[in-house]
């Protein structure tokens, strides 16, 4: 299949966070290993002067998510800490880029990209139709954020070559893959853009 970039298109880089990295406090595995083809996804919308959305989570020390607060998970990408900046080598273009900072509240958590943020509204102001989506973890939050724009009435392009999941229950990502497509995701590729 051929994609060809309009502008109604955008990019969504989902959490690619030094705590979701290997050695991070919820490592994705082989998380890093995806950077350099999500800065070629960047690249490219870059050079076309099309937005580039970079979503993260910014938690409260006390979140909702972290375990001895009800959650699952172990305490990560807490608010202004080391953990919860981006990949050192994540390409992040001087302009026409935006942060989408997610999970903000202590009681309130947020696996979409579109969870009591403003992104759906940025998206809508710029004339966007069409999402792009990569990063981390396939099987949560990037399944999540784009449910969450289909959802909203946005066509979503998985990028299946820009994603890693966390395989808590073996198969997870390959089912959330599933998932995305059976619900009107395309699934594609760096080769599929005309350059």
């Amino acid at each position: 299949m051929k994609v060809k970039l309009s502008d109604s298109d955008a990019l969504v880089v989902v959490d690619m966070q030094r705590d979701f990295m290997p050695g991070g406090a919820l490592p994705v595995p082989e998380g890093d290993r995806i950077v350099p083809k999500i800065n070629e996804y960047v690249k490219r919308f870059a050079d076309l002067g099309l937005p580039v959305f970079f979503t993260r989570d910014w938690h409260p020390r006390d979140h909702i998510s972290f375990k001895g607060h009800g959650g699952l998970w172990p305490p990560h990408c807490v608010a202004d800490t080391e953990g919860a900046m981006f990949h050192e080598d994540l390409l992040i273009p001087s302009d026409n880029k935006f942060i989408i900072s997610k999970g903000t509240s202590q009681d309130f958590d947020a696996y979409s990209g579109f969870q009591a943020t403003v992104l759906e509204q940025l998206l809508r102001e710029r004339g966007v139709r069409r999402v792009f989506v990569c990063g981390v973890a396939t099987d949560y939050c990037v399944k999540n954020t784009t449910l969450g724009a289909i959802n909203l009435g946005f066509q979503a392009l998985l990028l299946l070559d820009a994603i890693k999941g966390v395989d808590v229950s073996e198969g997870d990502s390959e089912r959330a893959i599933e998932l995305m497509l059976s619900k009107g995701a395309v699934g594609i590729d760096i080769g599929d853009l005309n350059p």
